[in-house]
């Protein structure tokens, strides 16, 4: 599976998504989303999860209010998700297979991460990975107006890594963050795919 994920060879540059890509933090995620709606009388479903993976969290709390109707400070909701999940983010384990990418690709070809998250909680998740050594580049929520799917986040890592759109892949376990990618004009690996298959492999040994 690992080769699945080997970079195109017309790559020229990466660019990396983080939670749920490098890191396995959306049950961690999804956990600290779900407590924290049901404090607010919201029932934070798997599908909900899945529709708002990606987009930064104070945006997404700005969606629940609207889609919810509720009677709540959107960033007050997201100052508090964001803590559950900072306590328990130790939790998540590395995807080996995009570090092991990560790794052999360091000083090969230039890289830069690009995630809808904080940059505190983004350089956390890269340490938890063993990867922080690999970036200098992190474009996070707070460095672009628009978010994935809008391809704003990866343009400006490629920016910054000094690569063409065109020759840059990126590595992307959200829909939202594929769409963004592909509006990018850049190439893209969907990494759910070997998600599918780990998954399988530990039921399987149950």
């Amino acid at each position: 599976m690992e080769n699945r994920l080997r970079p195109n060879p017309l790559a020229k540059g990466l660019i990396f998504d983080i939670d749920g890509t490098i890191c396995d933090t959306m049950p961690v995620h999804f956990i600290a989303w779900r407590e924290t709606a049901a404090e607010y009388g919201i029932d934070f479903t798997p599908e909900l999860f899945a529709e708002v993976t990606g987009i930064p969290s104070l945006q997404t709390c700005e969606y629940l209010k609207s889609k919810f109707n509720g009677d709540f400070d959107p960033h007050e909701f997201s100052v508090l998700k964001e803590k559950r999940y900072e306590q328990n983010m130790y939790q998540s384990k590395p995807i080996d297979a995009v570090v092991a990418i990560i790794r052999e690709f360091k000083g090969k070809l230039p890289m830069a991460c690009g995630t809808g998250g904080s940059q505190y909680l983004a350089w956390k998740t890269l340490q938890i990975a063993g990867v922080d050594d690999c970036f200098e580049h992190v474009v996070a929520a707070e460095d672009v107006v628009n978010h994935k799917p809008f391809p704003d986040t990866f343009l400006k890592a490629a920016a910054l890594i000094g690569v063409a759109p065109s020759h840059c892949e990126v590595y992307e376990d959200g829909q939202l963050g594929l769409e963004a990618a592909e509006r990018a004009g850049m190439m893209s690996v969907d990494v759910t795919h070997y998600y599918e298959v780990t998954t399988g492999k530990e039921i399987d040994n149950k």
